[in-house]
């Protein structure tokens, strides 16, 4: 995606009850902050759509009787998912639906995305992804968002997930994690701050942002989000990027 304003957010100390929220100030600078601080986040992106390619089944007809595929990018922020796909497909290829809670995400990916690619049949929704009702589809995206719903509340996207996509589709959930073992979760979680150092950020900014996503930010272990997949009823799973702290799972409907 285009490049934006540099991330300097916490340059500053805050106060320690301020809450990290998806607001203009974030817009301005997101990709920047995702860049410098998700480990893998372009690699992940530019698998996308050799992903879809081998899932997306071109299912529905359109008025013009083209089959496109229908996709839903959950918690799309600025469309990065969106974006990728669009870059990949044609535009009678794909509907992609783009869903957000944030309606400054929202407003900026819908201007990115119509600017590069007029054509293209994508729709934005802002809205709860969990309140969202789905159509049938091939290829769901969750791209670093349950991470942000409520604990309880994971489980019923998941299901609602399963049964919109049809046979053969798949969901691609990626989430920062942690480790049951306290050690090997500390060793980690620092090299994963060093990643960040080297990516210029400071001891202030890192400890700013820390704070800030606490409680806001919540992470499963691996071995839980395979489980609650399951749950879901995805009985095939497998887990296609790791990253230090960050995985991305690939899960199958039969």
């Amino acid at each position: 995606m285009p490049n934006a304003k540099h991330d300097t957010l916490f340059t500053t100390p805050l106060d320690k009850s301020a809450r990290f929220s998806f607001d203009e100030e974030v817009v301005a600078c997101f990709p920047d902050m995702i860049r410098r601080s998700v480990p893998g986040y372009g690699q992940m992106l530019a698998m996308l759509p050799i992903l879809a390619r081998r899932h997306c089944l071109f299912r529905q007809t359109t008025a013009q009787g083209n089959k496109v595929s229908r996709v839903y990018d959950l918690g799309t922020s600025l469309g990065a998912a969106s974006f990728a796909l669009a870059d990949k497909f044609a535009a009678d290829e794909l509907e992609i639906v783009a869903i957000d809670i944030s309606q400054p995400m929202i407003d900026k990916a819908k201007t990115v995305l119509s600017e590069h690619y007029p054509q293209h049949n994508i729709r934005f929704e802002c809205a709860d992804v969990c309140q969202v009702e789905f159509a049938e589809c091939d290829l769901i995206i969750i791209n670093l968002t349950l991470q942000f719903l409520p604990p309880n509340r994971r489980l019923e996207l998941l299901t609602k997930c399963y049964h919109a996509l049809a046979s053969g589709g798949i969901l691609i959930l990626t989430e920062k994690t942690h480790l049951d073992d306290e050690q090997y979760d500390a060793w980690r979680v620092e090299r994963y701050y060093d990643f960040k150092r080297a990516n210029g950020y400071s001891e202030m900014e890192i400890s700013g942002k820390r704070n800030a996503l606490e409680n806001v930010l919540i992470t499963d272990t691996l071995q839980t989000h395979y489980d609650r997949l399951q749950q879901a009823g995805f009985q095939r799973c497998l887990t296609w990027f790791m990253f230090l702290n960050f995985a991305s799972i690939v899960a199958f409907k039969p």
